[in-house]
């Protein structure tokens, strides 16, 4: 049985190189990439926040929002392996284009319907699929193409600075989604993030990319694309560090990602804010997960990363029972700011472990097998949350997730010394 095998990797990381801790942001492309999907998740920031609204508007239930939840997660089961192959065979920009375009032209449509008042939930739930086909099919190459323009040197950089926009969006997207409801009403911020998408679009046309498609057969050939999927997965099980590092992030999503679609519920029906409540909350989220991810960005390529995914999982996880169990607002604000920068800090060193460990020519189907662990498992999880959340309250189902979060994260990090020792 083959052994576990990594590139290899530097004895000193290096931490003062130009530009600091954003010297990513001096490559022309990257640079580019990084505006164009900052400017996109703003708008998806704001989508997110009203279509939470909208689905308690529409359902007055915790199950429907876990099912929309579900509904734009869903797709990654069948389409990000799928895409995470695509990403090492063809032009990884191209395949983002078509994408982009679609999700935009699926934010647009349900903006109409939203405007005119001829929404349902049927309707939500269907474009929430679109969507998530259209990511489920991009991720894989949005993370693969990292590497494509910044080189090894500065990866661990430009993986901190994606997540550090990201999270960014997140505080700034629920602020403007906040403006949006009063000024514009939920309609709104629908148009915005269908606007929003023209930003990525233009990005990626600009993006000078000198890695061609490099297919070594046509994407058509169904029997050798089984091949390549097979492949990858015989390559991540014979990898110990690559296997654990899945496993780990697939917990955080399944047991401890269903909060995000349970926080509607405790605006509306726990602490009495309305939208403009929901907006908050979710910016005090994304407010925790952007210093995450400044702090990141800052430490560069430290030492002992894997001390780091542990003990950022472990602290998601107590968090979330937090936030579970709290009835006093300033108390779940804290624990939202914490959860934020705790998940991120964890999953944004598990992305540079992996893109770290693994060659070039797996990089794409890895990085899909990430996803699926994190995004792929969470469709699941945001279904059976909501399904408890109806019998048993969502305080309840949170809390647990969280101690079942926590208990496996220490768990690794007792009896998994290769793991914490990650660098």
């Amino acid at each position: 049985m083959p052994t576990e095998i990594a590139p290899a990797l530097d004895s000193k990381p290096t931490t003062a190189r130009r530009g600091g801790m954003f010297r990513a942001l001096s490559h022309r492309n990257f640079r580019l990439f990084w505006v164009g999907a900052f400017l996109s998740n703003v708008g998806t920031w704001m989508q997110a926040v009203a279509q939470g609204w909208l689905v308690l508007q529409l359902t007055n239930s915790a199950f429907w929002l876990g099912l929309d939840a579900f509904m734009a997660t869903a797709p990654g089961f069948v389409f990000t392996l799928v895409g995470g192959v695509f990403a090492d065979l063809i032009d990884r920009r191209r395949l983002l284009l078509y994408t982009q375009v679609v999700a935009g032209i699926a934010a647009l449509g349900l903006a109409a319907l939203v405007a005119t008042g001829a929404i349902n939930r049927w309707m939500v739930l269907g474009f929430s699929f679109v969507t998530g086909c259209c990511m489920a099919l991009a991720s894989p190459s949005y993370l693969a193409m990292t590497y494509d323009l910044v080189g090894r040197e500065d990866l661990a950089n430009a993986i901190a600075m994606n997540s550090t926009q990201f999270q960014l969006s997140r505080v700034v997207g629920p602020a403007l989604a906040g403006v949006a409801f009063r000024v514009f009403g939920l309609a709104g911020c629908f148009f915005a993030n269908g606007i929003s998408f023209v930003a990525v679009v233009v990005a990626l046309w600009m993006v000078r990319s000198d890695r061609p498609g490099s297919a070594a057969h046509p994407v058509s050939d169904r029997r050798a694309l089984w091949r390549d999927l097979v492949e990858g997965i015989s390559y991540v099980r014979n990898r110990p560090r690559v296997s654990s590092l899945l496993i780990l992030s697939a917990v955080n999503s399944f047991f401890g990602a269903p909060y995000f679609s349970m926080v509607p519920i405790y605006a509306r029906d726990i602490f009495r804010l309305g939208e403009t409540g929901l907006a908050l909350m979710m910016g005090i989220a994304g407010g925790g997960a952007f210093l995450g991810a400044l702090l990141v960005a800052y430490l560069g390529d430290f030492r002992r990363k894997g001390w780091f995914v542990l003990g950022g999982a472990t602290m998601f996880g107590l968090c979330i029972t937090g936030f579970g169990l709290s009835s006093r607002l300033t108390f779940s604000l804290l624990f939202l700011f914490g959860l934020g920068f705790a998940l991120v800090v964890s999953v944004a060193l598990t992305n540079t472990l992996l893109q770290k460990l693994v060659t070039d020519q797996m990089r794409g189907r890895v990085m899909s097998m990430f996803l699926l662990s994190f995004m792929g498992t969470m469709p699941i999880g945001n279904i059976l949350a909501g399904t408890l959340s109806n019998h048993f309250g969502p305080q309840r189902v949170l809390a647990i997730g969280g101690l079942i979060v926590t208990t496996a994260a220490s768990g690794v990090a007792i009896f998994n010394k290769r793991l914490r020792e990650l660098h």
